[in-house]
Parts: structure tokens; sequence; C-alpha cells
């Protein structure tokens, strides 16, 4: 069901937990407001906000996040020690609901809201803001992007044996926090991420699904996120990497 325009998303805000990322994070903030200029030219009446939540960081995260935050008004940060993917991510979704004028807290106005969750070490396209809303405004409530990880990270034997287990398609099985998308309104109603420091994103997905909301899966958003084997968190992407390397047989001759 088309969501009428004067019902549609007015707000999208873009929230990105980081730990430790500053050889990644510059590439992707300059991706995000790339993709914000991309979104307000194409639909000048939605207001965008960027917040980037900064958990236990020791190396130049901090500084490379204030340069953007400095020059570019759409952008916010804030320092926590949590250490946890899940509750950084959650905690900056509050932040981000907190900033909107109060009338806008009500669940109504809540529809109208986008949260758009991508990660530190991933690269968003151009359109993945624009097409979010495009799909919102469609009657999605949740869309859950695919991931390509990066090829100059990344074994050659282990990256086609990842494509061939993610091909890329839409209404694929996939979710990923470095690509996933939520009503504002849904979110809220289906709890919010949890506090995990893994998989809290499957979570969501589930929660938001057994309470009937419409998840819709796209490869038209596709994220490039580092293809590093040395995991963050637990059973998180990088792992599941490494765990894919260790299933090849090994090389002979």
């Amino acid at each position: 069901m088309t969501i009428p325009a004067a019902q549609g998303i007015r707000q999208v805000a873009v929230v990105m937990p980081a730990h430790n990322e500053d050889k990644h994070l510059g590439k992707a903030l300059a991706a995000l407001g790339t993709a914000a200029d991309a979104l307000q030219q194409a639909r000048p009446e939605v207001q965008v906000r960027i917040t980037v939540v900064l958990d236990s960081c020791t190396d130049r995260s901090a500084d490379i996040t204030a340069a953007y935050v400095e020059g570019d008004s759409r952008f916010s940060s804030m320092n926590v020690a949590l250490r946890s993917t899940g509750s950084s991510r959650r905690l900056g979704v509050r932040a981000a609901l907190a900033s909107l004028h109060p009338a806008q807290l009500q669940a109504a106005q809540l529809q109208a809201v986008w949260l758009a969750n991508t990660d530190a070490d991933s690269t968003v396209p151009a359109n993945w803001l624009t097409r979010q809303v495009e799909l919102a405004n469609d009657g999605a409530d949740a869309i859950l992007g695919s991931v390509e990880p990066d090829p100059d990270d990344l074994d050659p034997s282990v990256l086609g044996r990842w494509l061939e287990l993610h091909p890329f398609r839409e209404d694929h099985q996939h979710i990923y926090g470095a690509n996933l998308g939520v009503r504002g309104s849904s979110y809220l109603a289906a709890g919010g991420f949890p506090k995990l420091r893994a998989h809290e994103d499957r979570v969501l997905v589930e929660r938001l699904r057994s309470r009937g909301f419409r998840v819709v899966a796209t490869d038209t958003t596709r994220v490039l996120t580092s293809g590093r084997t040395h995991a963050r968190a637990p059973e998180g992407f990088a792992a599941y990497l490494r765990v894919l390397g260790g299933e090849l047989p090994a090389a002979t001759g």
C-alpha cells in the first residue's frame, strides 16, 4: 500500500555505531554525506540527521567524526562505553528520536520518521537513503538491504564462497545491521534493538515480522562492507567470514 505524500517520510535519522574504525570511518562518513545530499536533492522536504555512536574508541575515530560534525550540521556524535553493537544502536536511535520536536514523538508522527542503520566499516551507495524512502512511502515498515564484502580485504576463494551463499537478488533472506532501515513507529512497537553484542539486527527483524509489519528485502541499496576476518563482535560478520575460510579445502601444489 502506497502511503500518501502528505503522510510519507519527512525525517530520516541515520545511526552508525563505531568502535576503533579510523581506517574505514572517513570513507563511511563521506558516503553517508553523499547519500544525504542525494536524498535532499530528490526530496528537499525530507530532513536528514546522522548520529555516530563512538563506543569505547581509543583510536582516531573521535577526531575523524568531529571534523564532520563541525563541517556539516546534519552530523552529530556521542561517546559511550558499552562495547555492544546492540546497545550502541539502541542508544543512538534514542538520541536521534529525542532530537525531534516533542510533537513528532507521537506514534502517528513517528510513522513519518525513518531510521537507517549502517556500520562504520561500511560504504553506502549514493541512492541508499533515496531508495529507502521510496520503499517506505510504498508501504515498507522495514528494509533489509544486501551487503558485499570488500574484495580488497578478502581472499578470492573466501569471497567466491560468500557470493555463492549470498546471491544478489530481491527478496533475499539475509539480515545485516550494516544495511537496515525501519519506520520509527514500527521500531518502537517492536521494542527497538536489544542490548546484545551480536544479532541485535536479527532479533529486531524477527520482532517486526511477528507483529505483522511489512519487511522488504532488496539488493537495490547494496552496501560495501569490510571483508576483514578479525572479529570485533562475537558471531558477527567478520567471524562468519573467518568460518567460511576455515571450511574451504587447503590449497595444494
